[in-house]
């Protein structure tokens, strides 16, 4: 009677290939995520909305008070197309700090940040490639947004003193200023989502450092002002895409260092407790 015998060759199971975790595949789940939520349609689609809608209702407004011949309000003194056309920018960068914030704090609301972080043991990946797919987004939204508005808003403006061109100096660069801004915008919301870990907090965050910071500058003493002013964010980022300039504001090329300096600020904040703490 004879008997069989398997060698252990044959008998022990098929080896999986190694899991590797590359930029490409943290990239691509990143993307993935981003546009799989609806909230990514509905913010951004509203960030363009205000962005467009918000500079034609100025430039018509405008062109309204120059063909009736009454006198023009102070802030439209030394408007042009550029400054009619991005007056937008303040209600679009809410919109999209806003899904900035959810971007990287809706992953801890529900729990999925510890998929994520099992996924990628190394975790900073994670925040570099949530803060560089939702910035590239956000600035070619921001872009297109701007030209839209300049396109359509120069059109109808045509023919008053704050007419001009994509040719006249300045404009092109105004535009892809306030694109770039407005796409760092969206990159620091990310980080204080990731910071802060609460989307209530990093919104609150947000909406402070923007918007209520320069008004409570303006209460301190002039030299103060004076000092401070431009270099606060919502400053710094308006002078990137602002057509003029003057003693009181930045240089185009300084405000996008000092925004810059910024935006790398909270992204350091960010990445530290991503680090440091437990999801």
């Amino acid at each position: 009677m004879s008997t069989m015998t398997t060698s252990p060759a044959a008998t022990a199971a098929p080896t999986r290939p190694a899991y590797r975790v590359t930029w490409r595949r943290v990239l691509r789940s990143e993307w993935t995520k981003l546009w799989s939520l609806r909230s990514t349609w509905i913010t951004l689609g509203l960030g363009l909305v205000f962005l467009v809608g918000f500079g034609l209702i100025s430039a018509a407004r405008y062109q309204s008070n120059v063909t009736s011949g009454q006198p023009l309000d102070p802030d439209f003194a030394q408007a042009t197309a550029v400054s009619l056309s991005l007056f937008g920018t303040n209600f679009a960068q809410l919109a999209l700090g806003v899904l900035g914030v959810l971007v990287a704090a809706g992953e801890y609301s529900t729990g999925m940040i510890r998929s994520t972080l099992t996924a990628v043991p190394r975790r900073l990946p994670v925040l570099w490639a949530k803060s560089g797919v939702f910035g590239l987004v956000a600035v070619l939204v921001g872009v297109a947004g701007a030209f839209l508005a300049f396109l359509f808003g120069s059109g109808i403006v045509s023919g008053t003193p704050a007419a001009m061109t994509l040719s006249d100096a300045g404009v092109v660069r105004s535009l892809l200023g306030a694109g770039l801004y407005l796409g760092l915008v969206g990159v620091i919301g990310v980080a204080l989502g990731a910071l802060l870990r609460s989307v209530a907090g990093g919104i609150s965050v947000l909406v402070a450092a923007l918007m209520l910071i320069p008004g409570l500058v303006s209460l301190l003493p002039k030299a103060w002002q004076t000092d401070l002013g431009p270099y606060l964010p919502s400053n710094a980022g308006q002078s990137m895409f602002a057509l003029t300039h003057d003693s009181t504001s930045l240089s185009p090329t300084a405000g996008l260092l000092v925004f810059l300096g910024w935006t790398v600020l909270a992204l350091g904040g960010a990445a530290v407790r991503l680090v440091r703490s437990d999801a």
